[in-house]
């Protein structure tokens, strides 16, 4: 089974944020801030097209020689991983580990380029879930790829239930993509949470998406 013991920095591309969140040329407009975006190529993209974006990670704390020392020392475990566990994985997206490591280093070095400029600008901004920087409701969405509920067993109900609260604090609307934990199998943690923020008065939904790389993930 795929699992990390920590997270670790695994950038995606802009089209994979399209696709994984179902964003709509409408949505592409909106004020967006991405919460644990770390060298993912979303906001380089974006900033490029015109759109309104910021992206949170304490990753961003460390200056881009750091972070591309960081990448360089994960990446590999991370394609050795899913090299030995591709049944997990839908090879629709990408055909191969090899295509895989190709699309997310190309998007990592988008990012790594951007940074230097984009860290000036307060477009990438050292904070972290659950506790934003930012006024309630300064965005129109909110989005978190690939780490709330894909770390489940790592960061734990409590925190997960902080981090959303603060993404509904901060944002009109949210979007948190996959539903799965590490390992390809649905998060124990959706329902309660679910349940929980539905009780308080949210209105949530669970929408197929035309993105799935890890086996049920859309």
């Amino acid at each position: 089974m795929f699992t990390l013991d920590r997270v670790v920095p695994w950038g995606r591309s802009f089209d994979e944020y399209r696709s994984m969140f179902a964003l709509t040329e409408t949505d592409l407009s909106r004020t967006i801030v991405g919460c644990g975006d770390g060298p993912a190529n979303f906001n380089a993209e974006a900033t490029w097209r015109g759109m309104s974006v910021v992206s949170c990670d304490p990753i961003y704390r460390y200056g881009a020689v750091q972070l591309r020392d960081r990448i360089a020392a994960t990446s590999q475990e991370i394609l050795d991983q899913t090299q030995q566990n591709t049944g997990e994985f839908v090879w629709e997206v990408f055909r191969s580990v090899e295509e895989l490591r190709q699309v997310r280093m190309a998007a990592m070095n988008d990012f790594l380029a951007d940074y230097p400029s984009g860290r000036r600008d307060r477009r990438y901004v050292d904070a972290e879930l659950p506790s934003l920087p930012f006024e309630d409701l300064s965005f129109d969405l909110a989005l978190s790829s690939h780490f709330l509920f894909l770390y489940t067993t790592q960061l734990g109900d409590s925190f997960h239930l902080d981090s959303i609260r603060e993404m509904c604090r901060v944002a009109r609307e949210v979007r948190i993509f996959p539903l799965l934990s590490l390992g390809s199998e649905p998060s124990p943690l959706v329902e309660p949470i679910t349940t929980h923020f539905r009780r308080e008065g949210f209105e949530l939904l669970i929408e197929e998406v035309p993105y799935e790389f890890q086996r049920g993930g859309n």
